[in-house]
């Protein structure tokens, strides 16, 4: 192996990069905290030491290890100073993987350039892939404005992530001439993320879960898939969607096992109730629900009262009106807690295409009486304030393997809920939780490992951290004729870049057309 300057990849590199990368990242510090030493025990072989036994997934995740030149980062950069990998940089860093930058202006473009002389491009596991001779990924702060540039041309390939461009967008020309394919029969085997409005738990007004499960009963997702998104989504009702370790029915068997070294610390509904999303198909449903929330809301010391409201387009004349009965005066509901606090909540969103798509929830927490709003901030200002937890509700990804390990840690540990940069957003400290990731990370079989997880799914859903979104169980991806894949995708990606390529014969054809 090695680099494309040429060098070999040495134990020394492997060894530099565990302890860089625990030292500069808050992620990389936790889940690989349980590697104390690593010792370079020949000329192409490193051995590492862990502080725990039983962890039958550590040296798959060491295997993980992003490895880094240590020549290079402990070298001086184009300017004559020392690198240094904690700072951003412009330079294209040095690889060994089957391409390399050769070009970038930020934050526009960046270039690829295939290497020819790749050490691995001969393997039998490389058969196949990295077809491409140039990659140029182009960036837009706007999905409107990429897609824009896709139908124009400039771009390949355009994975869809607007039900509503799905299902209205692609009647352009080039669609409608074959020049632009557009699939969405495409099934991967693949977790599907918990995508949700997370609630920020630090906060002293969603630490109940009474509460937060009253913000679930105010979601009407079968109205937003119904009039937002064409009906392309299902909800999403586990941490484990579309794997075997999604929480089923109620617990038994070695699963029940589990949660009863913790029935003292979770609620009940654990073990005595399957979890299932509020549905509101019907107006009596979405009544329903409403009256659920407001007691909710009640038994967690929320009163909704109405109360008169400012109306801040009310004149001189309209003052006068009102004052004398001729007008009635604005009211609205306000919820309050004992101290006769208002609950104020504010979203605070990167992409200003989820406005459409939060509004309609702000309604419904509007007529429970909380007052909420809406932020939009760049990218920079969002992960600031996501880093140190400056928020009250943002829309949270959390995506998950078939084989879960340290890095739950990192998700729903009470360490990370301290820890800035971390991807435990919900805040949670929970002693039950702490263990069940103890249970996933030290399962000394498959079928442990399963139960271990359902158990943490369960005992996750029933404190109703996050109001769940939704996912789409078809790829939706359109691209250029130009482009060719495989007649059998892979099971787990559309693989594109990886095993597509460049047809020339179309390519051409595609040309001469224009």
């Amino acid at each position: 192996a090695r680099w494309h300057d040429g060098q070999p990849i040495t134990p020394e590199d492997v060894m530099f990069s565990m302890d860089v990368l625990k030292a500069g990242n808050p992620f990389q510090a936790e889940y690989y905290k349980n590697v104390v030493r690593s010792e370079k025990t020949g000329e192409r072989e490193v051995t590492f030491y862990f502080d725990v036994k039983n962890n039958r997934e550590m040296p798959v995740i060491v295997s993980q290890l992003t490895v880094l030149p240590k020549h290079y980062w402990t070298g001086n950069g184009p300017d004559g100073q020392p690198r240094d990998i904690t700072k951003t940089t412009l330079e294209a860093p040095l690889g060994s993987g089957p391409y390399k930058i050769t070009e970038a202006a930020a934050p526009r473009y960046i270039v690829y350039q295939r290497v020819e002389n790749y050490w691995a491009k001969d393997l039998p596991i490389r058969k196949g892939f990295y077809n491409f001779n140039e990659i140029r990924v182009d960036y837009y702060r706007d999905q409107t404005v990429a897609f824009e540039a896709f139908k124009a041309g400039q771009i390949d390939f355009f994975a869809e992530t607007s039900a509503k461009n799905w299902a209205t967008g692609y009647d352009f020309p080039a669609m409608k001439s074959g020049q632009v394919v557009q699939r969405g029969d495409i099934v991967l085997k693949t977790p599907e993320p918990m995508q949700a409005f997370v609630m920020n738990t630090r906060r002293a007004k969603f630490a109940d879960a009474r509460l937060r499960r009253a913000f679930n009963l105010a979601f009407d997702f079968e109205w937003a898939n119904q009039n937002l998104f064409y009906g392309q989504y299902k909800r999403t009702d586990s941490f484990f969607q579309n794997t075997e370790l999604a929480a089923k029915g109620l617990p038994q068997g070695e699963e029940l096992a589990i949660l009863e070294d913790v029935r003292a610390q979770v609620p009940p509904e654990v073990f005595t109730t399957e979890y299932k999303n509020p549905v509101s198909a019907s107006p009596d449903e979405a009544r329903q629900n409403r009256r659920d929330a407001v007691a909710l809301l009640k038994d967690a010391g929320w009163t909704v009262r109405t109360e008169v409201q400012k109306d801040e387009n009310c004149g001189f004349f309209c003052r006068i009106l009102t004052s004398v009965g001729l007008q009635s005066q604005k009211t609205a509901p306000v919820l309050r807690n004992a101290a006769s606090e208002a609950m104020e909540v504010e979203f605070l969103l990167v992409s200003p295409q989820y406005e459409r798509i939060v509004q309609p929830y702000i309604q419904n927490l509007d007529a429970l009486g909380v007052k909420s709003t809406l932020r939009v901030v760049d990218t920079p200002q969002y992960k600031r304030r996501t880093d140190d937890f400056d928020f009250d509700i943002v829309v949270g990804s959390f995506g998950q393997s078939e084989s879960p390990g340290n890095e739950q840690r990192d998700f729903w540990g009470s360490q990370a809920a301290d820890t800035k940069g971390s991807r435990n957003d919900i805040g949670i400290k929970n002693p039950a939780v702490d263990k069940l990731i103890n249970r996933i990370i030290f399962a000394k079989s498959r079928i442990e490992l399963v139960a271990a997880s359902q158990a943490l799914d369960r005992v996750l859903l029933w404190n109703h951290y996050v109001v769940p979104q939704w996912y789409t169980p078809n790829e939706r991806i359109a691209y250029w004729d130009r482009v060719s894949a495989p007649s059998t995708l892979p099971s787990r990606s559309v693989g594109f870049l990886q095993v597509w390529w460049h047809d020339e014969e179309r390519a051409a054809k595609l040309k001469a057309s224009q």
